[in-house]
């Protein structure tokens, strides 16, 4: 959630950032409002228990009607005493549910606006020219009619198991996904992550405190008899591993790699992308996930960053990388890179990987801070990014097509395919 000390010495900061994300301004007066009742209750609350205390003393010692006086006046003082205790955790609660509708705080730098409103970094690659390489009469075959004829992809078995948006992978095609993620899991290793195989269920304290129980919750499954959610992302289970814990960040970033089973409602995005896998609701992923310094942050957000372009440039892709406008932000980021791979069926870039800086927002939410080197206790910065996904396969497939309907395989990953070269029509 927002740092409260934010939020009093420096409302305006805030209120900015929630006007860019078009978000309600009006939630920061209105929380400030909340705590400056709970400390005035405060304030009396304590002036009436020191006054409490010292009238106990004059009761002892009184006598007769004197006495009874007093206990009268100590009866009035103890109710009032109540009511402020009640007043000021009332503010309290009002606060707290107030201040976690507050998205975080947005970098300076963020692009205003909405989803349409990104701002383009760098391009990296050149989408192919299939019709200089095949001649104009060349059609470029969709993801899906690739990945059956590959028999890697099987959709319609899928919807008769499980319903609209599921999908069985088979044979090349499985082995593809996991040749995805083990070379996403090396790569994660060899930079010093720590591989995790995460829950794919949560308590609703770690859904929440994620940030992913808001605006979006609808998209989220929730198992009611057993009151756990399933995960759309390693980043819940990962964000919540040290829920509660004090960190030592002495020696750098802790850093993990969480493979796991993604689930997805996908509320309100009918009709987008049916096609195929590129919008569904069960897919798998590996995540990276980092908690390091408030200072370090934004570097370790751009390290992200460099190593998911590097996986992109390992299956050979051709992608732009962008810098997502505050209206398209989740509530838990304060800045978002993506990186979208050309699509050539639909001649449009498709998004592949997300890097998000979540500053303390998460932290604060699950208690988890650091110790610093001079003893203080404070919230740690998280972050997060996809190293590699199923829908990787969509871009795979359409870039490295050939006429006949196989698929050149990129070299970076032969070596997780038995060294295969092409996957061939079946």
């Amino acid at each position: 959630m927002i740092d409260l000390k934010l939020l009093r010495d420096d409302p305006e900061t805030v209120r900015a950032s929630q006007r860019v994300r078009g978000d309600d301004p009006g939630l920061v007066d209105e929380v400030l409002d909340a705590d400056a009742r709970r400390r005035s209750a405060l304030t009396e609350f304590e002036s009436l228990r020191a006054e409490q205390k010292a009238h106990g003393k004059k009761v002892a010692q009184a006598q007769g009607e004197q006495k009874q006086a007093l206990l009268a006046h100590a009866k009035k003082v103890a109710d009032r005493v109540k009511e402020l205790q009640a007043e000021a955790d009332a503010a309290q609660a009002r606060a707290d549910e107030l201040t976690r509708r507050i998205g975080n705080v947005v970098e300076e730098g963020v692009p205003a606006g909405g989803e349409d409103d990104f701002v383009v970094l760098e391009h990296v690659g050149t989408p192919r020219d299939f019709g200089a390489e095949y001649g104009a009469d060349f059609v470029v075959k969709d993801h899906l009619e690739l990945g059956e004829g590959l028999r890697a992809i099987d959709t319609e078995r899928g919807a008769k198991v499980s319903g609209a948006r599921f999908y069985y992978l088979t044979g090349i095609g499985a082995r593809l996904e996991l040749a995805l993620l083990n070379a996403a899991v090396d790569k994660a290793v060899g930079l010093g992550f720590t591989p995790v195989i995460t829950p794919t269920l949560v308590k609703p304290e770690i859904m929440a405190g994620t940030g992913f129980l808001g605006a979006h919750a609808d998209e989220v499954y929730r198992l009611e008899a057993d009151d756990l959610y399933l995960v759309g992302t390693s980043e819940v289970a990962l964000a919540g591993y040290h829920s509660g814990e004090i960190l030592d960040l002495s020696d750098g970033p802790r850093r993990y790699a969480g493979w796991s089973a993604c689930y997805r409602r996908e509320a309100g995005s009918y009709g987008k992308d049916t096609r195929g896998i590129i919008r569904v609701h069960q897919f798998h992923k590996v995540e990276a996930f980092s908690y390091t310094t408030v200072e370090d942050a934004q570097a370790e957000h751009r390290r992200i960053l460099g190593w998911e372009k590097e996986m992109l440039e390992l299956a050979e892709l051709p992608f732009r990388v962008i810098d997502t406008a505050a209206g398209d932000l989740g509530s838990s980021a304060a800045r978002k890179f993506d990186c979208e791979a050309w699509l050539p069926s639909q001649q449009r870039y498709l998004e592949l990987t997300s890097t998000s800086n979540c500053t303390t927002f998460q932290a604060r939410r699950l208690g988890v801070r650091e110790r610093t080197a001079d003893g203080q206790v404070r919230p740690v910065a998280t972050l997060n990014g996809t190293l590699a996904t199923t829908r990787w396969i969509v871009a795979i497939l359409e870039n490295h097509q050939q006429a006949d309907g196989s698929v050149h395989v990129p070299a970076g990953l032969r070596p997780y395919l038995g060294g295969l070269e092409v996957l061939e029509p079946r």
